[in-house]
């Protein structure tokens, strides 16, 4: 394909191809994402701790995907793991920080050692991982990271005490990494979604018709989305149409946000 037909998101203003890392990006809205950003010519490194999911994501994703595993909640194995993708591919242009794990628990049956594996896997690690990708962006002034918060960090939700103060955190931590690094040609932004179609998802609120009725009564638009909505959004954020939008957490959730 020639660069001429490449979408705006594929290649930088030098006309290199783009490299981007996909915490998670074994399954979900990782792999959606993923597929997404290969789908528009961006080359596409998808880290995860399952290391056969892995490898089924990549031959589904193809030529343009590469499958490296990290486990982000061991934090002293990411500088190797981001030192491994500039050695292999000469760059970092953008960084999704989408791996998190989450844990349903009463506040008060939640144990120190649980709260602090939440914390370590969906934030501590987002910090650790854009540190070490943001040593590489500083050196060509620019770059793009783009965490993924929840509806968790909108609103109080019941059970999730732990996922909710780490989403929370990575709204904060988005906000306080724009202003830093946007003023060296680095772009920070965060997409929030709310209820995405899954498998799961789907069997969690047919189980449950009360909380299904909850979800769809305050959700104006009245559906589930679909991953690709999210990864619609990461490539927004992610492409030359975002250029002026650094800060944002940006909700994916049909209105659920704000609605009543």
């Amino acid at each position: 394909m020639n660069d001429k037909n490449l979408n705006s998101s594929s290649v930088g203003g030098d006309g290199v191809k783009k490299i981007a890392i996909v915490t998670g990006g074994g399954s979900g809205l990782g792999l959606a994402i993923a597929q997404k950003f290969v789908e528009n010519n961006i080359t596409t490194i998808i880290a995860g701790r399952d290391v056969a999911k892995l490898a089924a994501a990549k031959e589904q994703l193809g030529a343009l995907c590469f499958a490296i595993p990290c486990d982000v909640s061991d934090l002293k194995t990411i500088p190797l793991f981001v030192q491994n993708v500039l050695t292999q591919f000469g760059q970092i242009d953008i960084l999704v920080n989408n791996a998190g794990i989450n844990q349903k628990k009463n506040f008060t049956e939640v144990t120190d050692e649980e709260f602090q594996n939440v914390l370590t896997t969906n934030i501590t690690s987002v910090f650790v991982m854009s540190r070490e990708v943001v040593k590489h962006m500083l050196q060509k002034k620019s770059g793009c990271i783009i965490n993924i918060s929840s509806m968790a960090a909108q609103y109080g939700l019941p059970k999730v005490i732990a996922y909710s103060a780490s989403k929370t955190a990575v709204d904060g931590m988005t906000r306080a990494m724009a202003v830093e690094l946007s003023p060296n040609g680095i772009r920070v932004n965060a997409i929030a979604p709310g209820f995405i179609y899954s498998a799961m998802t789907e069997k969690a609120l047919n189980s449950d018709p009360e909380r299904k009725a909850k979800v769809f009564g305050r959700t104006p638009m009245g559906i589930m989305g679909q991953p690709e909505d999210v990864a619609n959004a990461a490539l927004y954020l992610a492409g030359d149409a975002a250029k002026y939008v650094t800060g944002v957490v940006l909700p994916v959730d049909g209105g659920n946000s704000i609605g009543f």
